[in-house]
């Protein structure tokens, strides 16, 4: 018999593929990188385990301990599985722009969510960041999971993810376009991707709002950039100790509202019903298009699912209130 011991053990090994109508202007192979097939529904689940495993090896997590974060939302599903399985209780913060489903999902696996403003500076003691940090100093047996900064986040990119990508492409992969968040996913995959052939490209999408390009290409933290955006998941007005910028070849940066019509294309032309995060990553594989010749294959990874957004990028109302639809 072929089964599981328990959930966690399905994290992983997700399928790749093909981009058709979306690419066909595109003289390269275009592959997606599908992470909605882990139990969590996005690529944050392995992140999340590979956290609170090397947090329980090293004693930072404790039998019947308090997990405390501050998340987007995917990141706190990946946590609130293990926890389930694992016997931890869950207290996540949020900020108020991520979507009602986010929120909803996160209390139907037993945790407790925390809404804060998003419209505040870091340092501020309503951020999301302040808040969550805080918390992990008060409570009892408690564990600050910090996936910004934790070298677990990226670990786990590096041990499975990247391999994963190597043996679906044969070692064929000419360039890695992804969404950049926490920096995680993108210095993970690159560092083991460069370490099997240097010469491969790593590509990270911005948003408009963020300091990453800017950073990135000029070595300034230029606080002009940042201004509130409506992309989920990518993009900060912190440096991450997860971005490894010696890793990332280039960014570019994508609008708020290709990022959500995009988001509909994949689903209505490609049939990938995914996050808002995937219609910036597709668009920014667009934008690449210079880049790349007829020889190459090009792997762009889709985060999340797209039940997360159902009021959001999906209802068309929502996007003609945005101004995203005429």
């Amino acid at each position: 018999m072929i089964y599981a011991e328990n959930i966690l053990e399905t994290i992983g090994n997700t399928p790749m593929v093909k981009l058709n109508k979306l690419t066909k202007e595109l003289p390269c192979l275009v592959l997606s990188k599908y992470e909605t097939f882990n139990p969590g529904n996005s690529v944050k689940d392995r992140m999340a385990l590979q956290m609170i495993e090397d947090a329980e090896a090293d004693g930072r997590l404790k039998p019947g301990g308090t997990i405390i974060e501050g998340t987007s939302g995917n990141t706190g599903m990946g946590l609130a599985l293990a926890a389930v399985i694992k016997g931890y209780k869950c207290i996540f913060v949020m900020a108020d722009k991520q979507s009602k489903e986010k929120v909803d999902i996160l209390k139907a696996v037993g945790a407790e969510v925390i809404v804060c403003p998003t419209a505040v500076d870091p340092e501020d003691p309503r951020s999301y960041y302040s808040v969550s940090k805080r918390l992990g100093e008060e409570t009892p047996n408690s564990w600050y999971v910090n996936q910004y900064d934790n070298p677990s986040n990226a670990k786990a990119h590096f041990l499975s993810t990247g391999p994963e990508i190597w043996e679906q492409t044969e070692g064929k992969i000419t360039h890695f376009v992804v969404g950049v968040g926490t920096g995680g996913t993108i210095s993970g995959v690159g560092k083991y991707l460069k370490s099997k052939n240097p010469n491969i490209k790593i590509w990270g999408v911005d948003t408009y709002g963020s300091v990453f390009k800017k950073y990135h290409e000029t070595g300034e933290f230029d606080e002009k950039e940042i201004y509130p955006y409506i992309t989920e998941g990518i993009g900060e007005d912190i440096l991450p100790k997860n971005v490894d910028f010696s890793i990332i070849d280039g960014f570019t940066k994508v609008t708020d509202k290709d990022a959500a019509v995009y988001t509909q294309r994949l689903a209505k032309e490609e049939a990938m019903f995914l996050g808002n995060s995937a219609g910036a990553a597709i668009k920014g594989v667009l934008q690449l298009k210079e880049h790349f010749t007829k020889d190459d294959v090009v792997v762009v990874l889709f985060h999340d699912h797209g039940s997360r957004y159902v009021g959001k990028m999906f209802n068309d109302e929502w996007m003609k209130e945005q101004g995203f639809l005429d």
